[in-house]
């Protein structure tokens, strides 16, 4: 099971009752944030998170809602005590925003390990990390922009039979399941040896600060959850939406129809936008499982039987 906290929905500016963007994800104990917006932090203790197992910062862009929390959660997180690396991942232009960072947190505890510009779909070298597959994909913004996608792999199921028939040791059956092969008395062992078929995972895919683009609906294709940017509610606003290069509720639902997603999350909401749900069936119209966002809000994604 993949838990989720949308930490913040906000766009552009925290407001009295918004936060900037971020959303935390819990993976099996490993934890990982996408954005890192102004009230992160607040959002986190509020839910109970936890800051010293952070393991990965995904960043989108540069743009401060966005990015600006970084400074005092990575602080925060040096003085849990942490001493493990922590991965972060960003655009174009993050090593040098990281390295100006690093002047104002300079005594970290932990190594910051920075991933500038990933491109295709890659995974980490970690026990838990590796199991997810995270893709990324070029949006349409006033600067460089990524928009991801992860995959969280699940196990083949154990097959008693084919166990007996490969004639594997009982007491190996746990360790080749867990994916780890293993040589005795001469013979290797192998996890396909006592597995069954590939079982279907959990895509979850997030793309923010963006206009349309026709290469978005095969990335998030048959996503179970889909986290997508709702500037603009009201389809009047389509003008101020291509040129500030963001997206209506409407064009966020397309997208999500056209690819063929489970249920689509409208985030990152402008400042002007007091009532979100007022425009809800701007969405629904095009989409109908789709929700609107607050802060804080609580979604768990299951594997399919």
């Amino acid at each position: 099971m993949v838990d989720l906290v949308l930490l913040g929905c906000g766009g552009n500016m925290p407001t009295p009752t918004r936060y900037l963007s971020s959303l935390f994800i819990n993976y099996r104990g490993r934890k990982i944030l996408i954005d890192c917006g102004e009230g992160t932090q607040i959002s986190m203790k509020m839910k109970n998170c936890g800051f010293k197992n952070i393991d990965l910062i995904l960043i989108t862009h540069l743009h401060g809602d966005h990015f600006n929390g970084i400074i005092g959660l990575l602080s925060t997180i040096g003085n849990s005590s942490r001493t493990n690396d922590l991965t972060i991942v960003g655009p174009k232009g993050i090593i040098e925003y990281m390295s100006a960072v690093k002047v104002l947190v300079e005594y970290l505890p932990y190594k910051l390990n920075i991933i500038e510009d990933p491109r295709g779909t890659f995974s980490l070298m970690d026990e838990i990390l590796k199991d997810i597959e995270i893709s990324c994909i070029d949006l349409e913004h006033s600067t460089e922009c990524i928009g991801y996608s992860l995959y969280f792999k699940r196990q083949a199921k154990f097959n008693k039979d084919k166990a007996l028939e490969n004639k594997v040791p009982t007491m190996l059956w746990q360790k080749l399941q867990s994916g780890k092969s293993i040589t005795m008395d001469g013979i290797e062992y192998t996890p396909s040896m006592v597995l069954g078929d590939n079982r279907k995972g959990i895509k979850l895919s997030y793309i923010t600060d963006t206009r349309p683009l026709f290469s978005i609906p095969e990335f998030i294709k048959g996503s179970d959850l889909f986290i997508c940017e709702g500037m603009y509610g009201d389809d009047m606003d389509i003008s101020k939406a291509s040129k500030n290069c963001h997206m209506t509720f409407r064009e966020a639902a397309n997208l999500a129809r056209l690819g063929n997603v489970k249920k689509l999350l409208l985030t990152h909401f402008s400042p002007s936008l007091d009532n979100p749900c007022n425009y809800i069936t701007n969405a629904t119209s095009v989409f109908e499982n789709t929700i609107i966002g607050e802060d804080r809000l609580e979604l768990n994604l299951k594997f399919e039987d």
